[in-house]
């Protein structure tokens, strides 16, 4: 079991003291590294593996003194939170994030190219995600989170924020190729903007409104030198934009001071989304359009169609589930600088998978697009 010592007053419980360093006697409470706390009454004896000093010399009281140890009977210690450690975690959240993002688009793409309904095919993403959670709290891998009246009260126009941002941009994919669709919703940093300026009256440094100029320079310069230019496909992942800013405004208005997990926040979200799109759904295609393009669907593709929806359903949960659980333990600056390296990744991906053709201006407009939401992070903070 291995422990953090900290340069507080002595406290240390041990069948054999804990030798000095040099003139100094080495600082001996011991603080634990997880939330909770945990009990130091042991018996054993602590053996001293690493010594830290950060700032300088133990002598002066000013500075923090760390002393990691481990029981004498057990293995080398633990690091918990070590710097490496941490960086390690950060990779593992990103690498997940970006990898089920890219699965997600590329079977969503495939599913809307034999099957376009892209509203039947949203609805079928948030049921996978409801039921897998649902299962999740029914065997108990995962605490079901405690709600009240006025969480769903908060929750609802977050849902509903959600369900349009998500269905404008299905709608988007079906119409034009994914790389375009994420060229353009990178362009989001400057809704979020414009919607907090002028609607909630909030001031940004000079350097993120000069970001803003790469942003919607490069979103327009790819818009303009698209090969398969759609006005559909356009518009939805700008309304796609819009809706997932105030999505983002609402969530941090209504869930101030909730103790709901990243994990379970969009369980929620996802169940009350799915309550909001179901009729609209039914209403926008319907039974008998579905049933007619899923034989259509099966007769070119094979049973490998079955699969496509499957994994685009259970995919996007996973990402959107990682995304969520990455926010309790990275910065939002940290988060933000991920989010645009997944634009890049889902565009490259998507180029390289479907063959996409491009020409090198669309290529430039998406670059300098991307690069104006790198510095737009950067500014913010």
């Amino acid at each position: 079991m291995s422990y953090s010592i900290k340069h507080l007053t002595p406290s240390l419980s041990s069948s054999n003291p804990i030798p000095r360093w040099g003139s100094s006697l080495i600082p001996s409470k011991i603080q634990s590294l997880p939330t909770k706390p945990i009990n130091l009454n042991i018996i054993k004896p602590l053996c001293i593996s690493q010594v830290q000093d950060f700032g300088g010399w133990v002598r002066k009281r000013s500075h923090e003194v760390v002393c990691k140890v481990y029981e004498a009977e057990g293995d080398l210690p633990l690091e918990i939170q070590s710097e490496g450690g941490q960086k390690m975690r950060i990779g593992f959240y990103f690498a997940t994030w970006w990898s089920l993002n890219v699965v997600f688009n590329i079977y969503n793409k495939k599913v809307l190219n034999a099957f376009p309904f892209p509203w039947l095919t949203s609805t079928l993403s948030l049921a996978a995600g409801s039921l897998i959670m649902l299962v999740s709290w029914g065997v108990k891998v995962v605490e079901a989170p405690k709600t009240d009246a006025e969480f769903w009260k908060a929750l609802f126009p977050v849902a509903l924020a959600h369900t349009i941002g998500h269905v404008a941009a299905t709608i988007s994919m079906s119409k034009v190729a994914v790389s375009f669709t994420h060229i353009i919703k990178s362009g989001e940093p400057a809704f979020s903007v414009l919607v907090s300026r002028f609607l909630l009256s909030e001031t940004f440094p000079l350097g993120v409104y000069l970001s803003l100029l790469p942003i919607i320079g490069g979103c327009g310069l790819s818009a303009l030198t698209e090969l398969n230019f759609n006005m559909t496909g356009f518009m939805g992942a700008m309304v796609s934009n819009l809706a997932f800013v105030f999505r983002n405004i609402f969530s941090k208005k209504g869930m101030k001071g909730t103790s709901v997990s990243g994990m379970n926040y969009y369980a929620c979200l996802s169940m009350l989304s799915l309550l909001i799109l179901t009729p609209f759904t039914i209403a926008m295609e319907g039974p008998q359009m579905w049933e007619a393009g899923w034989q259509t669907a099966v007769t070119q593709i094979g049973p490998n169609f079955i699969w496509w929806v499957v994994a685009q359903s259970v995919f996007y949960h996973l990402y959107n589930q990682v995304s969520y659980m990455s926010l309790d333990q990275i910065s939002p600056l940290t988060f933000s600088v991920g989010n645009t390296m997944k634009r890049i990744s889902v565009i490259v991906a998507s180029i390289i998978i479907f063959r996409t053709p491009i020409q090198p201006v669309n290529a430039v407009g998406a670059a300098i697009a991307i690069l104006g939401t790198f510095i737009y992070s950067q500014a913010k903070q």
